[in-house]
């Protein structure tokens, strides 16, 4: 079964941006993928500031499902115009190559669309630092596309729904699709 890993950048205990992770997760294995949720929380944080040695079990494991991984997301919200501190922290102890040969899509949430920019500027050169060669277009939406239901579950206006399952499906068929176990249509989430 193909892999699809994806890395949450926020810090916060309830996030947009892990939130938006969640239910693509849930879209990528409608189309048969196996999926992993990383965050910057699953290192701790004298790992992330000082840095975290090989022997480190956090970090052997999150190394070990983006080696394996066909496809890699990686959300963040907007912090000062760029990607969290956090993110860079957890993207620094990765190794030098880690994303070679991955289909990688860049995702990022924001206050406002004044930040529409900051996936090209800030996020999608340090993903090409660590090998990624087929970097998505990314998706990024602000706040004021962006719901809660009283019951805290994420919603998204149409137009932006439409453009996060177009990033999606590019995604799953540039990972290439699994070879199905039964006959099986990927269900709309």
């Amino acid at each position: 079964m193909s892999h699809i890993v994806a890395i949450a950048g926020s810090t916060a205990e309830q996030s947009k941006s892990t939130d938006l992770l969640k239910r693509i997760l849930a879209q990528v294995e409608a189309y048969g993928f196996s999926t992993q949720l990383l965050s910057v929380r699953d290192i701790p944080a004298q790992e992330l500031i000082y840095g975290a040695g090989k022997d480190s079990p956090h970090l052997n494991h999150v190394t070990g499902q983006i080696e394996r991984a066909a496809g890699v997301i990686v959300a963040s919200p907007v912090y000062k115009a760029s990607y969290s501190g956090a993110l860079k922290a957890f993207l620094d102890l990765l190794p030098q190559k880690s994303l070679a040969e991955k289909i990688v899509l860049p995702i990022m949430t924001a206050g406002s669309s004044k930040h529409l920019l900051a996936i090209d500027y800030a996020l999608k050169p340090v993903l090409t630092a660590l090998g990624a060669t087929h970097v998505l277009n990314g998706f990024f939406v602000s706040d004021d596309l962006i719901q809660r239901d009283p019951y805290g579950l994420l919603s998204l206006d149409d137009e932006a729904e439409a453009r996060l399952r177009e990033q999606v499906r590019a995604l799953v068929f540039a990972a290439g699709l699994p070879a199905p176990q039964k006959d099986y249509e990927p269900t709309e989430y």
